[in-house]
């Protein structure tokens, strides 16, 4: 009776080791690589950026510096004090996943600036779907390129 609870134990625990090591359920902070995120298109070439030992130039055409408040649904990546960098968009072609864009919603008077996580055609035409980085939830409705205002190229903090 002694050998065969022996036995059962073993077996348990020679499963439960072989599942430990073979599963790949556990953290190892050596092998584990953080998730992919939606991050900005590279819209600033390195040729566009020049550094001198007093000052830094960025050839951009037509860009516009901008302030925000102090919503905190893009936190950490924009914040009070953060500066911006924004350019008018020209067409759709201009505007990807990923990118924080200024828009004009349907649902306030006021000026949205948001990452967009989905681009999409339906029988409208082209939108895009955003949504903060600090928020639950995606923003209300679709947006049209009617709406884009500005597309973030910079943040300077």
């Amino acid at each position: 009776m002694k050998s065969l609870i022996f036995v059962v134990v073993l077996v348990f625990l020679l499963g439960w080791l072989t599942n430990s090591v073979y599963s790949g359920d556990y953290e190892n902070p050596i092998n584990v690589m953080p998730r992919e995120l939606v991050s900005p298109s590279d819209i600033i070439k390195e040729r566009q950026i020049v550094i001198y030992e007093d000052r830094i130039v960025i050839f951009v055409d037509n860009a516009k510096w901008s302030r925000y408040a102090d919503s905190n649904s893009m936190d950490p990546v924009i914040d009070a004090g953060a500066n911006g960098l924004q350019i008018i968009p020209g067409s759709t072609d201009d505007i990807q996943i990923g990118d924080i864009v200024t828009y004009e919603p349907d649902w306030t008077d006021k000026l949205v600036v948001h990452r967009v996580i989905d681009i999409g055609m339906d029988d409208e035409g082209w939108y895009a779907v955003t949504k903060g980085d600090n928020s639950t939830f995606t923003d209300p409705g679709k947006i049209r390129f009617e709406q884009m205002r500005y597309l973030l190229i910079g943040v300077v903090y």
